[in-house]
């Protein structure tokens, strides 16, 4: 028995016991190596990247050592810093920032606080101070215009009073001021033609220009969609209109309101026109009297006045604005600027005496794109201050 016990205690003296990591216990050899023959612990390369690693932890923790201090005294630095900045502020600002904005005291909040009331307080700009005087200057031209001037007639206005300023800064102004220039409605035109048989023919296919004053002009009484002649309507009833305008210089020479469409209407305008520039020392003499066919004009007592002062009668075709475009242009400036723009109207009294200041400010003061940014009457005086003897509508009709 006692030899049995030993045996079952006895070690093999050949080799080392070891206990793996499961907790069995493994007969090594000679050798450190198990029965597989594998040996325990870690490989050479093992070994090798361990040490590696141990080395940059090393390195990391001595970086770490030497920024924590300089990293700090940057934040107090920065803290320092604001702190002075708040004490110089006066603090009567520091008040007014922190009722505006709660925060202000954090981080960032305080910078944007003083850049907004810096932004508040700062004095106008050149551009904002000039903008200033240039609107009362626009304020005062567009209502001498009777708020009629878009920003082209304004800014020529403007430079014709020596007012140095661009279009685009003017156009500027008056978007912001809410200004405007009147717009014309349009629509289909056409006119009603007369009874009776018509023999004149069109002298001006649609060449509404002239050379020289007296030698176009071109007459028309406005009508509108539906071929119903054009009326103003007045607390006291319609009230229709004739109207003369100079081929050359856009002038209107002679213009008359009724309550009816009868000849007198379109005969009064012509006489007005005759009358104003046999005033002036003009003749008429060999004048071109260019119309539509509409009843007023084949008139004979109309025909016959035309006879008398020595013109000659034109007229388009029926139904074609074209054929008489410069006096249809101006009908719709009269319905636009005046008629649509100051209505209502309460007689044909009140409408007279409007649409008399009307026509001295577009014969006067109205400027006209189409000669030059100028008033009518001013091209007049004009041509005629370039005349060394007044010409005559015959010697211009002679010249060509």
């Amino acid at each position: 028995m006692t030899g049995s016990s030993d045996e079952v205690g006895r070690v093999p003296s050949r080799g080392r016991v070891a206990r793996h990591p499961s907790g069995n216990v493994a007969d090594l050899g000679s050798a450190g190596r198990d029965r597989r023959g594998h040996r325990p612990g870690t490989t050479t390369s093992d070994g090798a990247r361990l040490a590696e690693l141990e080395k940059e932890v090393r390195e990391l923790r001595r970086a770490n050592a030497i920024l924590k201090p300089a990293s700090a005294f940057s934040q107090r630095s920065s803290i320092a810093h604001r702190a002075d900045r708040e004490v110089q502020r006066p603090a009567q600002a520091r008040v007014r920032r922190r009722a505006d904005l709660p925060h202000a005291d954090r981080s960032g909040h305080a910078d944007r606080a003083e850049h907004l009331l810096r932004f508040k307080t700062r004095p106008p700009s050149k551009r904002t101070l000039r903008d200033e005087e240039l609107l009362v200057q626009i304020r005062r031209v567009h209502a001498m215009s009777f708020w009629l001037y878009g920003a082209k007639k304004l800014h020529a206005q403007l430079r014709r009073e020596g007012v140095a300023v661009a279009r685009c800064t003017v156009g500027r102004l008056m978007r912001a001021e809410g200004l405007r220039g009147i717009s014309r409605e349009k629509g289909r035109w056409t006119t009603i033609p007369g009874d009776s048989p018509d023999t004149r023919l069109d002298l001006v296919e649609r060449d509404l220009t002239g050379t020289a004053p007296n030698q176009l002009w071109v007459a028309d009484v406005p009508s509108q969609a539906g071929g119903a002649p054009s009326c103003s309507r007045t607390f006291a009833g319609w009230v229709y209109a004739a109207f003369v305008i100079d081929g050359f210089s856009r002038r209107v020479v002679g213009w008359q309101l009724s309550k009816s469409l009868r000849t007198d209407l379109s005969l009064d305008a012509l006489e007005m026109g005759i009358w104003t520039r046999e005033h002036d020392g003009q003749t008429v003499s060999g004048l071109t009297h260019h119309s539509d066919k509409g009843v007023q004009y084949v008139a004979v007592r109309y025909a016959q006045r035309l006879a008398e002062a020595g013109a000659v009668a034109s007229v388009g075709s029926t139904g074609d604005s074209y054929d008489n475009a410069l006096a249809e242009a101006f009908n719709s400036l009269y319905k636009a600027e005046l008629i649509r723009n100051h209505g209502p109207w309460r007689s044909i009294d009140e409408l007279e005496i409007a649409t008399a200041e009307y026509i001295d400010w577009f014969n006067h003061r109205r400027l006209h794109g189409e000669i030059g940014m100028i008033p009518p009457v001013e091209f007049e005086d004009i041509y005629h201050h370039h005349q060394t003897v007044p010409a005559t509508a015959d010697a211009a009709l002679a010249s060509h």
